[in-house]
This record gives structure tokens, sequence and C-alpha cells, in this order.
């Protein structure tokens, strides 16, 4: 599997991820034209090399035109609706906004609704936040981990005065993730955008074991003497996608008091906070109750985080724990192009040699509707074209 590991040691914020994932890979261009993209008309995209600490890194600067002093939340969603990004960056990118807004509500004794965002309801913090979304989709990173973060230290000026570093909204972000002071007099190095992106991307710590492909660096604007001040990100495969075998625990809870709709909820949630599958499977209870099995598989380093996601989102009184081996086939995304769009395909290889393709339904259905053309006629035609694509 791939994943992106950010290594925080000069704090994080947006447009440090952003300069990073250029670093690793991201397209610029994509980049430059993603003000447009989102109807954000005027801005500009300044993209540049830059030494921090005598290591080379990617700078990325937005040229704003005057704005409004920031957003409500439901004004940024409906920035988020009408981008054209898929689903799962909408849904992360809503949910990254979500988080800061309820973080403001609870410092201020507010709604998340009424949340007047200031700095992060700006034009550059916007992009930030669906660019590096968005980013990590388009590299195929499927999962983000993140190491312990350098908050800084001293006090920042803000919209509400001077704060403390790191600020009261930004430290409510971090809740559960490791952190540490410092280094001494470097002021703020953890903004409320860098922190709400590990809150909402982040499935923990980096594992154990990985392969690293590429890393690179994005800069900070703080330019300090003797040290870079940059974020670090590298993009990996995990152990098991080269060694085809791996460790993991499944999780097991049995529920018969919740209705469907709920349950489909927390399943969905478990999978989005890292779970590598999530299972339903009907069951009788005591006294002749039909119930719900959830069975959530997924790694060592996880299954605490995700226990507790259960004992906290469903009714259950207690969960299970069993380590299982599972051995994965090796998986890539290839792309073809059926009737003028663009379809993905998961292609695995098996253990004889031969390679199998699958294109991914979403794309299946989403060409079918803008064409008009019956869901099987297009599986059948991308199905067709990515096997000859495995044949060349």
């Amino acid at each position: 599997m791939r994943i992106a590991i950010f290594d925080p040691f000069s704090g994080i914020a947006g447009d440090m991820a952003l300069g990073a994932l250029i670093a690793v890979g991201l397209d610029a261009d994509w980049l430059r034209a993603l003000p447009a993209t989102l109807g954000l008309d005027g801005v500009g995209v300044n993209i540049r090399e830059v030494i921090r600490g005598e290591i080379v890194c990617r700078k990325v600067d937005f040229d704003i035109p005057p704005q409004p002093h920031g957003r409500h939340i439901r004004e940024i969603r409906q920035i988020v609706a009408k981008s054209g990004a898929p689903e799962r960056v909408r849904v992360r990118a809503n949910e990254t906004f979500t988080a800061i807004a309820t973080a403001e509500g609870e410092i201020h004794g507010m709604s998340p609704d009424d949340v007047h965002l200031h700095e992060v309801g700006a034009v550059d913090a916007i992009l930030d936040v669906v660019g590096v979304i968005w980013g990590l989709e388009l590299l195929g990173v499927e999962q983000v981990h993140c190491g312990p973060i350098a908050l800084g230290d001293g006090t920042v000026r803000a919209a509400h005065g001077i704060l403390p570093v790191p600020a009261p909204a930004t430290l409510k972000l971090l809740e559960g993730h490791p952190v540490r002071p410092g280094p001494e007099g470097s002021g703020e190095l953890v903004t409320p955008t860098g922190a709400a992106l590990v809150r909402t991307l982040s499935v923990g710590a980096p594992p154990a074991e990985y392969v690293p492909v590429c890393s690179g660096f994005g800069a900070g604007t703080k330019d300090f003497v003797g040290r870079a001040n940059a974020l670090r990100i590298v993009l990996a495969d995990t152990v098991e996608r080269v060694a085809g075998a791996d460790n993991l625990v499944e999780l097991v809870c049995d529920i018969d008091d919740m209705t469907a709709e709920y349950l489909a909820a927390v399943a969905e949630r478990a999978r989005e906070s890292g779970a590598l599958d999530v299972t339903m499977v009907p069951v009788t209870m005591k006294r002749g109750r039909p119930g719900t099995r959830i069975e959530v598989l997924c790694r060592p380093v996880d299954a605490g985080r995700l226990e507790e996601l259960l004992l906290i989102e469903t009714t259950t009184i207690g969960v299970r724990e069993r380590a299982v081996r599972r051995r994965a086939l090796p998986r890539e995304v290839i792309h073809v192009t059926v009737l003028g769009h663009e379809i993905a395909a998961k292609v695995v290889s098996l253990p004889n040699g031969r390679r199998r393709a699958k294109p991914e339904f979403a794309d299946v259905q989403r060409v079918a509707l803008a064409s008009g053309q019956p869901l099987q006629d297009i599986s059948r035609l991308a199905a067709f074209e990515a096997e000859r694509r495995l044949r060349d």
C-alpha cells in the first residue's frame, strides 16, 4: 500500500505540505490551475526552490487579490462542493474545515456554523486544504502517517489578539497526537490549517517498517539560521506490499440495538480512520434477538484507536481482539480511456505471474452517466482496454 509519512520536525502548515508534495512528484501545473478550478479567480500560484538550513525545498505562495476577511463554514463548503474534486476529496476537505470550526467554536463558546473563520477561511487556507488532500489522492496515497510535531514557542498575533503558542484552537486540533515544544526562539511552527490536516488525514505514527520510494521538503516562511524550517514528506510502500503478507489485528463486537443507518455510519468512520476492511455479519444473539457482528481488520498500530472508536460510536460494551495473518496480492492502479473519459483500473499480480485488472466501479458509473451507456458496456470496454494495456 502506498503511504505518505509527514515528518514535522519543524512544525507543519498547509503551504509547507503543498511544497513537499510538489517535491515528491505532484504536478506543479495542476497546482497552478487549482484556484481557477475552485472558482477563486485572480489568484496566482508561485512555486520556487528555496534553501532552508542548506536543504533544497519547494516553496508555495499565493498571490491573492483583495478578499473577504475570512468566511463561515457554509461558504467554504459551497466552494468545495463546486470544485469538481472526487467525492473522497470533498468529504475529507469538509471534515478538515469542520474540525477547525468545531475547535474554534469550543474555544469561543459558539456553534461551529456560527464561527467566522479568519485566517483559515482565507483563500490561501482553502487552497492549502483542498490542494493537500486532492494532491495526495493524485499521488495514489492510501494512508497518511504523521510523527511527533514540533510546536514552537512564545506567542503569536491572531485575529483575537496575542495568543500563546500553540494557539488554543491549534492545540485542540492536535489532541491525541504526539507533540513537543520548541525549538527555543522559533515562535509559531504549527498553523491551524496544518493541525487540522493532521487531525483529518493521519491514521497514526509511521509504521515500524516501510520501503521509502521518494522524499521531499516543503519550506516554511521563516528562515532560521543553522536549521531547516521545513516539512519532509516521504512517499513509501508498506512492507506487506513488498513481501505479500502481513500480521494484522481483527476487532470484533456484536450489537443488537442499533439501526442499520447508524451501523453503516460507524463502518464508514472506521474505514476513514485507518481500518483496512470493515465487515458486518448478521448473527443471532441472546434470547434469539437478531444482531450484527462488526469485524474490523487493521494494523496493530491502529488497533487501540479503532477499538476506542467502536466503544464510543456503537452501543457495544466489549470488543474482542485477535491476531490474524493476511496475504495480499501486489497491486497497482492504471488508467484507461473509454469514450473519451478516464477510468481507473486496479491491477493485481497473481502468484503464477499473471496479472488481472478490474475497473473501478465509481469511475464506470461516472462514465456511464456521462455517456448514457449501460454500466456493463462501460465496464467491458474498460476491462478490454486494461487487458490490452497489460498485454502491451
